[in-house]
């Protein structure tokens, strides 16, 4: 049997972190998209030459409609904390301005929640804890003051 601590990240996310997300009553076919890329890159110009930097690639993106993104999460595998990727994620939800971000190694996810919902900013939640979609949609709204 193989240990926990020698599977990739991608063993992890198959696993451990989208078994989760369709407990807590995400939809995989229209909420949940994994290994998504949205940028192309900054583009870099010296003298006459041009290059493209690095594609920003989220491991997952949960959506409460396919054009609405409203949370992050970033996986690693479990050689690494639970939080290791947080910092990354926050960069992501940075630029797609989504309040909900989560780091995942399989074991729980660790929260961090942009809109200080429950008074705390981060938080450690187990597998089963992840928050639905209707939570997270009601986050969301919250963070754009948008009644929808």
């Amino acid at each position: 049997m193989t240990s926990k601590k020698e599977l990739s990240e991608r063993d992890i996310c198959t696993k451990y972190i989208t078994p989760a997300l369709k407990k807590a009553g995400w939809n995989l076919q229209t909420q949940i998209r994994e290994e998504v890329s949205f940028t192309d890159g900054r583009i870099y110009v010296k003298g006459n030459l041009s290059s493209r930097g690095k594609r920003k690639r989220a491991d997952y993106i949960l959506y409460h409609k396919s054009n609405i993104p409203i949370a992050i999460i970033e996986a690693k595998d479990n050689k690494h904390t639970v939080q290791a990727g947080i910092q990354q994620g926050l960069g992501y939800a940075e630029i797609l301005d989504i309040p909900s971000v989560y780091s995942s190694n399989g074991d729980g996810f660790f929260e961090h929640d942009r809109t200080c919902t429950e008074g705390k900013i981060e938080k450690e939640l187990s597998l089963e804890q992840f928050r639905t979609p209707e939570e997270l949609w009601q986050r969301y709204k919250k963070y754009k003051g948008v009644e929808i």
